[in-house]
């Protein structure tokens, strides 16, 4: 299903860049305050979303450069991972652990599990949902 309306084109590709913008602001501010791996995830697949009801499901794959079932798959190995550091630790599944790691200057880049297993979660929505209306679109042609 594609449409040809100049409208949908245009407003897929200036609207597009903004949604993956808002998405990885979800992901990046969501173990502090609300938003996180799979709301950020949700709003970068209805960007994707969009670009396919516009350009189609071929031009998706293209502009999505991984196959969604390959990001449904690292995504969950992420999540995954997120829980090695506890287990190496001996502590429960899913401990939260965090390091700070220098930068120039007096400032420190602080990473945790808890954004790995963000990363993932945020991977595996967009991935699924990708997989589902890619799949619906290329059905239905």
């Amino acid at each position: 299903m594609k449409t040809n309306t100049l409208i949908l084109h245009t407003a897929a590709l200036f609207i597009m860049p903004l949604q993956l913008m808002f998405s990885l602001f979800l992901l990046l501010r969501g173990h502090d305050e609300p938003g996180g791996g799979f709301i950020g995830g949700l709003v970068a697949a209805s960007a994707f979303v969009l670009y396919a009801f516009a350009f189609g499901s071929t031009a998706t794959r293209r502009i999505l450069r991984v196959d969604p079932r390959d990001l449904l798959s690292a995504g969950l190995l992420f999540a995954l991972a997120s829980t090695i550091p506890a287990f190496l630790a001996g502590q429960p599944m899913l401990t939260a652990h965090w390091w700070e790691l220098p930068l120039p200057g007096d400032t420190y880049l602080k990473l945790s599990t808890v954004l790995i297993f963000d990363i993932g979660v945020y991977a595996a929505v967009l991935g699924t949902i990708m997989t589902f209306v890619i799949n619906l679109m290329e059905s239905e042609e």
